[in-house]
């Protein structure tokens, strides 16, 4: 194993090595320490692992790493349980693949449309990410050939048992030559893990890293109250944090809705994640609450699982999940990268409270008392407005286009300037807020990379 927690020790390209000291990776996480040898060193794993590990950058070098470039065949699958956590994973992995050109990464998922894909498929590719359900209706129709596929990951493995593909993952696993290195990460090892490791992998090596969530970085606290009583408490409790960068967990789309509308009537803008919104609405919703033209999202769990958005300063579960692992997963969502973060909980049914207590450990707990809150309104305002171009990577737009635009061609500070996403079709943009119909005009009425698109203000 490494003596030394820096990427250095392994054998690794000086160019790969270069790109994440690039990318800000200084030293290795705990789960990138263990598992990376072995990774290296072509052994099958087991990874227990929580979300905000480092645990997609562990696999992602190992992959990577085990690529023969110049083969442009699907030399990699990876196989995750959202189509919000694979666009993520493949995201991460495009970063890190800078270091050599011409990696191919494909990301194939559900909710998209099918014949897009099939078409990216038939250009071949290095790397393919995506959900169970979507893969394997590729592989039956042949779209692509497995034969050459050497390394398997199965990234948040417990949740995709949880979702229901035990059987699709086991019918893919027949497609692939049985000669090949399995990677498997999982926040929990359920029975049903333990029988789905038996099955794929050979020989694992099991790695084991502490949450991440430690009670020292996340201040839990509860609150117990009256069913009737939750949303003026968590008035009251939004009043009182004034954090700039909120999560709300509720158990059911509806209840989403529902809150919605009720912090809309008392003068509190939100954004809503659930399973109702298409690939095109979660992809909007995503981008305006990460680029902080909102502060507040509203979620359900199968939505925001996978969600990997820094600076969230403050979760609150407006319902208590069922699952205590969910409540782990859900706190989880602050406090990234060894940053404090916040967590509240109102509790209106002691009989669940009472379980999350023996879960977790006692002292964890801060119990508080509602009414010694004072009456104080919201008022965090988002810092910046979000802006639609209509072009993408398909029109061959970049990040540096948009920017270039804005600021040579229009005359704002870059600092006026937040988070740019550049998609397949279209291009999102943040800029500060006092600057909006400014930005909206000039790139309206100008030119990037030499073409007019159309433009909105979202």
């Amino acid at each position: 194993m490494c003596t030394q927690n820096n990427f250095t020790q392994l054998k690794l390209p000086s160019s790969m090595i270069q790109t994440l000291q690039t990318l800000g990776y200084s030293s290795m996480t705990p789960i990138q320490e263990k598992s990376l040898p072995y990774i290296l060193d072509g052994k099958d794993i087991i990874a227990k692992a929580k979300t905000g590990s480092g645990k997609t950058a562990a696999f992602g070098i190992g992959v990577l790493n085990k690529l023969n470039i110049k083969k442009f065949r699907i030399q990699s699958m990876i196989l995750c349980p959202t189509r919000e956590l694979a666009a993520q994973v493949a995201q991460e992995l495009r970063k890190i693949a800078r270091f050599e050109h011409n990696i191919k990464i494909l990301t194939l998922s559900g909710g998209v449309p099918y014949h897009p894909q099939v078409h990216s498929l038939s250009h071949q590719a290095h790397i393919i990410v995506g959900t169970p359900g979507r893969i394997l209706k590729h592989l039956n129709e042949y779209n692509f050939d497995p034969k050459d596929i050497t390394s398997l990951v199965l990234d948040e493995a417990d949740r995709m048992l949880d979702m229901g593909f035990s059987e699709d993952i086991q019918k893919i696993i027949s497609y692939l030559p049985q000669k090949r290195q399995t990677l498997l990460f999982s926040a929990t090892y359920p029975l049903n893990i333990a029988h789905l490791s038996d099955d794929i992998l050979t020989n694992p090596q099991v790695v084991e890293v502490e949450s991440t969530h430690q009670k020292s970085i996340i201040k839990q606290e509860f609150y117990k109250i009256p069913d009737h009583q939750k949303l003026k408490s968590l008035e009251k409790i939004l009043g009182n944090t004034q954090a700039n960068s909120t999560v709300i967990f509720c158990n059911t789309k509806i209840a989403c809705d529902t809150l919605a509308d009720d912090l809309w009537d008392a003068g509190i803008s939100t954004l809503v994640l659930h399973s109702d919104l298409d690939q095109k609405e979660r992809n909007e919703t995503i981008i305006m609450f990460a680029n902080k033209s909102y502060p507040i999202l509203i979620a359900t769990d199968v939505a925001a699982r996978g969600l990997d958005i820094k600076d969230i300063d403050l979760v609150i579960n407006y319902d208590l999940p069922y699952d205590n692992e969910v409540y782990i997963h859900r706190i989880g969502r602050t406090a990234r990268a060894g940053a404090t973060g916040q967590a509240i909980s109102l509790i209106t049914q002691e009989e669940q409270f009472e379980d999350l207590k023996e879960y977790l450990d006692e002292d964890e707990f801060i119990q508080k008392d509602i009414d010694q809150l004072e009456e104080r309104k919201f008022n965090i305002k988002s810092t910046y407005s979000t802006l639609f171009i209509n072009g993408g990577k398909k029109s061959k737009v970049r990040a540096g286009d948009i920017l270039g635009a804005l600021t040579a061609g229009i005359g704002l500070d870059k600092d006026d300037i937040g988070k740019i996403d550049i998609l397949d079709l279209c291009s999102f943009v943040a800029v500060k807020k006092e600057f909006e119909q400014k930005a909206l005009d000039g790139l309206s009425n100008g030119k990037i990379k030499g073409r007019y698109f159309k433009v909105y203000l979202k």
